[in-house]
């Protein structure tokens, strides 16, 4: 059987797939409506199979890569979850204090896509944190589509709280220059933005494809913003010019990077959505962003 590739996918089946993966339908209502895409030998297992995160073949930095130190660690979150679990990545080698990223994950816990990003941050010379927000359920079940249903049963206020907790568990780590940017997906876009929001002296947030705040949320922000977002992606684009309207008149600095063509979710490797070129810049212009931002001169 001929390997499928994206070229062979209709815009309406990823369009159907952003739907379902931001519970706009149930998995009922997307296999159904997945199933009127079937021709030939293009079969719904197979469509099926091709639309889901494949794992196993993507990641790019093992958690075992000696490089790296990579461990688990719990801190407090006091207004939020409580106790949250989280990935800490940073260089084995380091000689000195390094910055840090938070990495926030998409509405579906923390995946091995999340951790995977919480390492290649790690390997370009900070100190990373990748927290799941589902640790009071559990954490992260071990597919998404239970992580979906889960993190449906947190609200995400209080799951910005345990971000921000992030940052200041981070902040204060001993390996840490004090610097703490974050950058997040989805979800954890729109938790980026918020936390501009609620930590004025955040230096460094990039959201990619990540929901806007409110206008009133919106005007305290004085963080540096690089936003990432998709050109095909209207769901969220359309709330960018309002709030690049009261970004650019409080002369808040940002830089909105669109990339024409691309599906929501271009970063994540591990599903047909991936773009590698605009992953590949957009992760550049990220990392040369933190390393201005959060690097002591």
């Amino acid at each position: 059987m001929q390997k499928l590739t994206k070229e062979d996918i209709s815009q309406e089946v990823f369009d159907l797939y952003d739907d379902y993966a931001h519970n706009k339908i149930e998995r009922r209502q997307f296999i159904e409506r997945l199933s009127l895409f079937t021709v030939g030998t293009l079969t719904l297992p197979s469509l099926l199979s091709f639309m889901m995160p494949n794992y196993a073949d993507s990641i790019l930095i093992p958690p075992t890569d000696p490089r790296l130190q990579t461990q688990y660690i719990n801190y407090d979150s006091p207004k939020g979850g409580g106790s949250i679990k989280g990935q800490l990545s940073q260089p084995a080698e380091a000689k000195k204090k390094l910055p840090g990223i938070i990495v926030v994950h998409e509405n579906r816990g923390l995946n091995p896509y999340i951790e995977d990003v919480g390492r290649r941050a790690a390997m370009e010379g900070f100190i990373t944190l990748a927290p799941d927000a589902l640790s009071p359920l559990g954490g992260y079940p071990g597919n998404d589509d239970a992580g979906r249903e889960l993190q449906k049963k947190r609200t995400r206020e209080e799951m910005l709280e345990d971000f921000i907790a992030a940052y200041d568990y981070l902040k204060s780590h001993k390996d840490c220059n004090g610097h703490v940017g974050v950058v997040g997906f989805c979800f954890g876009g729109w938790i980026s933005n918020m936390m501009a929001v609620k930590i004025p002296s955040l230096p460094a947030a990039v959201p990619y494809y990540g929901g806007q705040p409110t206008k009133e949320d919106a005007e305290k922000i004085k963080t540096p913003l690089l936003l990432h977002y998709a050109g095909l992606d209207t769901r969220v684009n359309e709330g960018w010019p309002a709030f690049e309207e009261i970004l650019n008149k409080n002369k808040v600095e940002n830089t909105a990077c669109f990339y024409p063509g691309v599906n929501h979710g271009f970063h994540n490797n591990t599903t047909p959505r991936y773009d590698e070129a605009a992953a590949t810049l957009s992760w550049k212009r990220t990392i040369d962003f933190f390393k201005e931002k959060l690097v002591k001169k």
